[in-house]
């Protein structure tokens, strides 16, 4: 009875150990703020994994176009793992792009803060294997370093400006320069049309400041150029924001503004409500500066995981400028971003 018992026990014993080898191991947890936080694309459902470096949507109605279109196109649903960073900081923007790196996506994509700085950290990108696309705006980097870059040309938005400028053919020229984030390719861009026209002395500079794309800090330097008693006929400001900000010290002012004012309003950007401000003949111009690069980019990427070859480095979006003069309803329908 015992000798029964005892191969009993064995067939049980073996029968467990058994059960115990084919049992599956618990998934590892992962560490929020680790390389986990990536998932390798077996694990993700085969999801292409993107970083994509932005500034913020609250740096202007530009930006907050620029950061929708990305979100529609850039999703699960289109067969990404997306993750985000928002700074207009580019130190901060330069270590959020190697934290990407360094946790392992596939490509990584950058609208950069400012133009300089980034050689090295897309050199590391480059050795990881992580493919980088610009968006919005160039760097000055090799060009070697980035598969390709979805621009707008920021000096030609300038140069559309200043003619514009120039064909009015104003007695003098005394312009009130507001200048976006200084470093950025849109500053550096924007500003040099306008620059040469100083250096020329064919336009003269009452006072050129940065605003850094802020609505609030651009009605400031207008009133201070007011509160100077400086003379001055033009306001030229790097976005719509700044733009809105200055007519706003204009109109506290007393000042007039627009078609038939004494200050003509550039700005840039072409958000819906500027556009409106042009066709009432509030604004005298506005230059287009387009904020829908995802789709091309999103086009790219599906040929290079098909192991085809890109056929462009670099690609300029098609841009144009409207005037009080020519603008029309269909055309703020067509072109304006945002409401």
């Amino acid at each position: 009875m015992k000798r029964i018992l005892a191969l009993f026990l064995i067939v049980i014993f073996a029968l467990g150990l058994a059960a115990c080898g084919t049992q599956t191991a618990a998934p590892a947890e992962s560490t929020p703020g680790t390389s986990a936080d990536v998932e390798p694309k077996d694990s993700a459902g085969d999801l292409i994994r993107v970083g994509i470096v932005n500034n913020p949507p609250s740096e202007s109605g530009y930006r907050a176009a620029n950061v929708a279109d990305f979100e529609r196109v850039f999703n699960e649903a289109n067969g990404y793992k997306v993750s985000t960073f928002y700074s207009l900081k580019n130190d901060e923007q330069l270590n959020a792009a190697q934290q990407f790196i360094t946790d392992g996506v596939d490509y990584l994509l950058i609208s950069a803060a400012a133009t300089d700085g980034w050689t090295n950290v897309l050199e590391n990108a480059k050795k990881a294997g992580v493919k980088v696309f610009l968006f919005d705006r160039m760097m000055n980097v090799d060009q070697s370093l980035f598969e390709a870059a979805v621009v707008s040309d920021m000096e030609a938005q300038g140069k559309m400006a200043v003619q514009w400028l120039l064909d009015q053919k104003l007695p003098e020229y005394n312009v009130v320069h507001i200048q976006g984030a200084m470093g950025s390719d849109a500053q550096i861009g924007r500003t040099k049309p306008l620059d040469e026209q100083f250096e020329k002395g064919t336009m003269k500079r009452v006072i050129q400041q940065t605003a850094t794309w802020d609505e609030a800090t651009a009605k400031q330097i207008v009133e201070s150029v007011i509160n100077s008693g400086d003379k001055f006929n033009v306001i030229y400001a790097e976005n719509d924001g700044m733009a809105k900000g200055a007519v706003a010290a204009l109109d506290e002012a007393g000042i007039t503004h627009g078609v038939n004012g004494d200050v003509i309003i550039i700005g840039f950007d072409f958000n819906k409500w500027a556009l409106r401000e042009v066709l009432a003949g509030n604004w005298n111009l506005d230059v287009q500066c387009s904020p829908f690069q995802a789709e091309k980019i999103h086009e790219m990427i599906q040929k290079l995981e098909k192991g085809e070859k890109l056929s462009d480095k670099i690609i300029i979006n098609e841009e144009r400028y409207f005037d009080a003069k020519t603008i029309t309803e269909a055309d703020i329908d067509k072109y304006g971003i945002g409401d």
